[in-house]
């Protein structure tokens, strides 16, 4: 039999023309976004042992990787480290003074956290602060704190998953990985640029959202008037429902009929569904009406097990109403309140088509958590189930261990991967981690799209498939020499991180790294750099990254508010790494 690499199609031999068609798939799947980007790498590596363009044992190694064991233990370990209190404590002080005084310290405090801890929950722990504080409008602070977190993490090799993702492709490509502050150099110039330009531009790019005494709450609740109540047949104002500290109400809902403006004169029947806006946390005004019931009262009230989740860009739940998925068996929850950016929502909540971005607040039962379908639909903001350490030493005990750790490491006293498991094992004798808690954050689909990524980008450069790509990228640019070639791949991860998530276009862009360096007679190292600078450049949509979207909803932000503000940081991004990385990370190794 012919081997698939000798017949010639069209100037592919079989297999690259096969690699070229699985590439096309995994690119429109993960840009259609309806299925987990674990699943999607999965099938085309799986795809790829099957045809023997790699071996199944070699497949299987890619689970040793170091650099994946690495992101496993790091991700395990931040389940702890979220767990300290320091950064929302430190909120306050931080956004004290004049708006650009205040946007440079949190921009600060925000980079450094995100060089060392997870990006997303450094920006849920800051996010309550933020919108709750009166000293600045949030719509001005969040989406800098939002954009900080991602530029923090081009600081530092453990700053994110992507560049950890990055750093087990060049181990599984056999060459030297990358150490803790090797992305600093370029990584503060990045910083340093972006953070200069949003004190410059945001206090007139970021404008102030009226005071919340000036505009009602944008989150809505609903509450049903049972029959038998004493609030049927009497009017709003006679039944006190007009004047509720804390809560208005904007509608009633009778049968297919909305009624709004509510008049004090409107007679209240059995069967309304009364829809109010106002504070969730004085829900518990509504529980003193007899015969008026929450959707909450299914769990238990006063509310003290309230979850707030953001609708995630590849969610099931997506154009389809609460009532159509079944929203509690799904999840074992309720849903009492929605909230869509500054878009006034109307109708009842089981019939509002859900979007990507919407916030909503959920009572949830004792099963919630346990639902394997909770991080594909929601990205959560916060969570009063995940307990936070009540005594603070134990934070700190934790965020020392880790900085002693990451210190050993750099100082090269001690194996970074060694360094990780012995604070994991210390973590859990010290009581600081339950296993039950480690086993529930278990971070397999992360995992997954790793080895599978190994697996793609050694079957691209092993079949030629990256070089021909590269080829053809470069046909039109030989004569802007390596800064074009640089300026190729930087632009392209950026494209793929906008339509993709971080990971994915990390992982995508790679093996093309790889083969422009080849084409180009160059150290691949600058390419692999501008492959994992770029990935974080995500600012232009909610989408692009989770933590943009986390804050979509609290900042009343519509897509424009997004292309604003995060245009000139990305471009600022893009010039600085373009510039940067041949500087510390030369064409020509020495």
């Amino acid at each position: 039999m012919t081997p698939p690499q000798a017949v010639v199609v069209a100037g592919l031999t079989l297999q690259q023309a096969v690699v070229f068609g699985g590439l096309a798939l995994l690119i429109v799947e993960l840009v259609r976004g309806r299925r987990k980007p674990a699943l999607v790498f999965a099938s085309v590596a799986f795809a790829f042992m099957l045809l023997d363009f790699v071996s199944v044992q070699q497949g299987l190694q890619q689970f040793t990787n170091p650099g994946l064991v690495t992101v496993v233990v790091l991700l395990l370990l931040s389940v702890v480290l979220d767990k300290s209190r320091l950064l929302e404590q430190m909120a306050e002080r931080l956004v004290r003074g004049p708006y650009r005084w205040a946007l440079f310290k949190l921009y600060v405090a925000t980079a450094f956290y995100s060089a060392f801890l997870n990006n997303t929950a450094v920006v849920a722990s800051l996010i309550g602060p933020l919108r709750t504080l009166r000293a600045h409008a949030p719509s001005r602070l969040l989406l800098p704190m939002c954009f900080a977190a991602s530029l923090g993490g081009v600081l530092t090799l453990v700053g994110t998953s992507t560049n950890l993702l990055v750093n087990s492709l060049l181990i599984g490509q056999q060459m030297p990985g990358l150490a803790i502050f090797d992305l600093f150099p370029v990584g503060i110039l990045i910083v340093l640029a972006c953070g200069a330009t949003m004190v410059l531009a945001y206090p007139h790019l970021l404008k102030a959202e009226p005071a919340p005494a000036d505009k009602p709450s944008d989150y809505f609740l609903e509450a049903t008037v049972m029959p038998g109540s004493p609030l049927a047949g009497r009017t709003v104002e006679s039944g006190g429902l007009r004047q509720l500290a804390h809560l208005f109400l904007a509608e009633i809902v009778r049968g297919a009929h909305v009624i709004a403006p509510v008049q004090p004169e409107q007679v209240v029947e059995a069967g309304d569904i009364l829809v109010f806006t106002g504070d969730l946390t004085r829900l518990d005004l509504l529980t003193r009406f007899q015969g008026l019931q929450t959707h909450g009262q299914h769990y238990r009230l006063p509310l003290d097990n309230l979850v707030e989740v953001v609708v995630a860009a590849n969610s099931t739940l997506v154009r389809r109403t609460i009532k159509e998925v079944d929203f509690r068996s799904q999840f074992d929850a309720a849903v009492i309140a929605v909230r869509r950016g500054s878009e006034r929502l109307r109708g009842p909540i089981a019939s509002v088509p859900l979007d990507v971005g919407d916030t909503l607040v959920l009572v949830v039962g004792k099963d919630f958590e346990k639902r394997n379908n909770l991080k594909r639909n929601f990205v959560i903001v916060s969570n009063r189930q995940v307990q936070k350490f009540t005594d603070p030493r134990k934070g700190l005990l934790a965020l020392a261990g880790f900085v002693t750790a990451i210190a050993l490491s750099a100082l090269g006293l001690v194996d970074f991967l060694k360094a990780l498991l012995v604070l994991l094992v210390a973590f859990l004798a010290l009581g600081l981690a339950r296993v039950a808690e480690l086993r529930r954050n278990m971070p397999y689909e992360i995992a997954l799209v790793i080895a599978s990524s190994l697996v793609i980008s050694e079957v691209m450069v092993g079949s030629g498939a990256a070089a021909l790509l590269a080829r053809a990228l470069l046909s039109g640019l030989t004569h802007l020499g390596p800064y074009g070639a640089l300026a190729l791949v930087l632009l392209l991860t950026w494209m793929l991180t906008e339509l993709m998530s971080n990971n994915a276009a990390a992982a995508l862009a790679f093996p093309v790294a790889l083969g422009v360096a080849q084409q180009s007679g160059l150290d691949p190292r600058p390419f692999v750099m501008a492959v994992l600078y770029g990935a974080s450049c995500s600012f232009l949509t909610p989408y692009g990254y989770q933590t943009n979207l986390m804050v979509m909803s609290p900042g009343r932000y519509a897509l424009r508010d997004y292309l604003r503000a995060g245009a000139p940081i990305a471009l600022v991004f893009q010039a600085v790494a373009l510039a940067a990385i041949p500087v510390f990370f030369p064409f020509r190794a020495s």
